[in-house]
């Protein structure tokens, strides 16, 4: 599997969202070719070591993402929040900053549900399909406690935003937004924008809440690698390999559909973004 070129030279140009945007492209420029590959395994006769090295490889390259996240995140958490990278419908089901957690485990029973019914003569007949809808009462228990668990972990994450959140009206800001407003209604003429005390003032006040925005991703983002691995931990090489295709699958489609509808209307322009995605991934 060959790397994606200009990756980590944009990691280390300037850390900026736009950087960021381009890094986002290749890595799921990336993520197709792993796809691929993937779906070659499901189809071919790969042994077991085959297997676990795609899947290492694949889940390698999630951790990769989040890595880059977290250091891009350190620049501009505010950017990493509100991703100009993703399409409207993607950011409307977006949880801080990225997808819920839990959501990988309706990931998971819906396409067992799906594979279960397509072979469920061959289970009914006792035969092995070694695929989603093959899980074991077992794998069932650990992934239903798992499930309670990560549900806790993200209301406790979402707790801790709120609470972030209601920082922006505590007595700090109000404090500040009264005596800048104070100034400004006694010089019309906008040169408060010019008193450096009061600029240091309000970026001393504004870095806390960003850095504990970057703290909040962090976690969100921890959660979300941290389910990924446990899901696959429990599965056989043969089920990581079908979770693994339909989360491709999923992120992908639902990426490319959010795109063309904001072409349609309007919003952003699906020719300039695939433009971007083949151009700066050479």
């Amino acid at each position: 599997m060959s790397e994606v070129p200009s990756i980590h030279t944009i990691e280390k140009d300037n850390l900026r969202g736009e950087n960021f945007h381009k890094f986002f492209e290749c890595w799921m420029a990336e993520q197709n070719q792993h796809l691929k590959t993937l779906l070659e395994a499901e189809s071919c006769h790969f042994t077991d070591e085959q297997m676990q090295a795609l899947i290492h490889r694949v889940v390698g390259h999630y951790e990769h993402y989040y890595k880059a996240k977290s250091r891009f995140a350190k620049q501009d958490v505010l950017v990493m929040l509100s991703p100009t990278w993703r399409s409207s419908f993607e950011e409307a089901f977006l949880w801080i900053g990225g997808w819920r957690p839990s959501m990988a485990f309706h990931l998971l029973y819906s396409k067992s549900g799906l594979q279960f019914e397509a072979r469920l003569n061959e289970l009914l007949q006792g035969l092995r399909t070694h695929d989603l809808g093959d899980l074991s009462a077992s794998q069932l228990a650990e992934f239903d406690e798992m499930q309670r668990r990560t549900i806790l972990e993200e209301r406790e994450i979402t707790d801790m935003m709120a609470r972030h959140q209601e920082t922006v009206a505590d007595a700090s800001m109000v404090e500040l937004s009264h005596v800048v407003s104070e100034m400004i209604r006694a010089n019309e003429t906008g040169e408060i924008n010019e008193n450096c005390e009061i600029e240091d003032r309000v970026e001393s006040t504004l870095i806390p809440k960003e850095e504990g925005l970057e703290n909040i991703l962090q976690k969100a983002d921890e959660l979300r690698l941290k389910t990924l691995q446990a899901i696959v931990s429990i599965l056989t090489p043969k089920q990581a390999i079908h979770f693994l295709i339909a989360a491709a699958e999923l992120h992908l489609r639902i990426h490319e559909w959010g795109m063309k509808k904001d072409a349609r209307k309007g919003n952003q322009s699906f020719s300039e973004a695939r433009s971007l995605n083949s151009s700066s991934c050479r």
